[in-house]
């Protein structure tokens, strides 16, 4: 892909309407893009649509955004049920689906068959092989990874990701989106985890042994990392955000992977069974 194809991107495909998706939409559409935002559900599309929404309508109150930047901004919004329709026009696709890599290779294989032939296809997925997301395509070159950071709208890193076989122009396109949604990126070889997931698991993970453990409680660790390592949250407030049903997952997927020094806490286990997943049900670590 040439210098000019990377200056022509126009058109931004986003599946999955969930919170990273709709969170990389509205950077689409924030940056200029014509964006397309796909779900097989039209009830997430709504919501995604809603959660879009209310980010630009906080950013008028606020004075960041304008009204007519704001109403063009959403003018830039189409909401397609079927993959097909999300990707025909699209010159970079990013993938935003749950972290379920048989989901994700099903998809990739139905972008495929239908987007042209030049678009971009990248993978918001914070732990999973894209090397073998790639290898279901005709062209493994052509993806890499896009890992955004939640809430998309005010976290400013893209991790890049190089999958075994993907391209420099591939690599290029990935950066100058990143850059024009006002994001800042590092480039990373693909390895489980890349840099943030694999170190912040660890983190997120010894918290749990120490509240196991009774050597604080968890607004203590919290706070004690907060103050003294000046992290803007602490890891059990992290974890219920991000959900810890989905930290479990990243967990056993690195473990599997890396070994034993990503073995899941019993606790965090425990806390799954129990159906205290964090925010998204109202309870985790912490009730709300």
């Amino acid at each position: 892909m040439s210098e000019r194809a990377v200056m022509d991107v126009t058109t931004v495909a986003v599946l999955g309407a969930g919170t990273m998706g709709h969170g990389i939409a509205h950077a689409a559409m924030a940056a200029g893009y014509r964006t397309v935002l796909y779900d097989v559900s039209p009830a997430q599309l709504d919501r995604g649509q809603a959660a879009i929404d209310a980010v630009i309508h906080k950013g008028i109150e606020l004075g960041k955004v304008a009204a007519d930047d704001a109403a063009a901004m959403r003018g830039r919004l189409r909401l397609a049920t079927v993959v097909a329709e999300a990707v025909r026009e699209a010159d970079i696709v990013i993938e935003a689906a749950p972290e379920n890599i048989d989901l994700k290779l099903s998809l990739f294989r139905a972008v495929e068959a239908a987007a042209p032939a030049h678009a971009v296809l990248a993978s918001n997925t914070s732990a999973l092989s894209i090397t073998e997301m790639s290898a279901v395509l005709a062209n493994p070159g052509r993806m890499g990874g896009m890992h955004f950071f939640n809430p998309v709208h005010r976290m400013k890193l893209v991790e890049v990701v190089k999958a075994l076989d993907t391209t420099a122009e591939t690599i290029a396109v990935m950066e100058a989106v990143s850059a024009k949604m006002g994001k800042e990126t590092v480039l990373v070889r693909e390895s489980p985890g890349f840099i943030t997931t694999r170190i912040n698991a660890l983190i997120g993970n010894e918290a749990f042994y120490m509240l196991q453990d009774g050597v604080a409680s968890a607004r203590d660790i919290d706070k004690g990392l907060k103050l003294g390592l000046n992290h803007p949250m602490g890891p059990f407030e992290l974890v219920d955000l991000v959900g810890l049903d989905t930290r479990l997952s990243i967990l056993q997927y690195l473990h599997k992977m890396l070994g034993e020094k990503f073995r899941p806490c019993p606790l965090l286990e425990q806390h799954v069974r129990d159906g205290r997943l964090g925010r998204k049900v109202g309870k985790g670590v912490y009730d709300y």
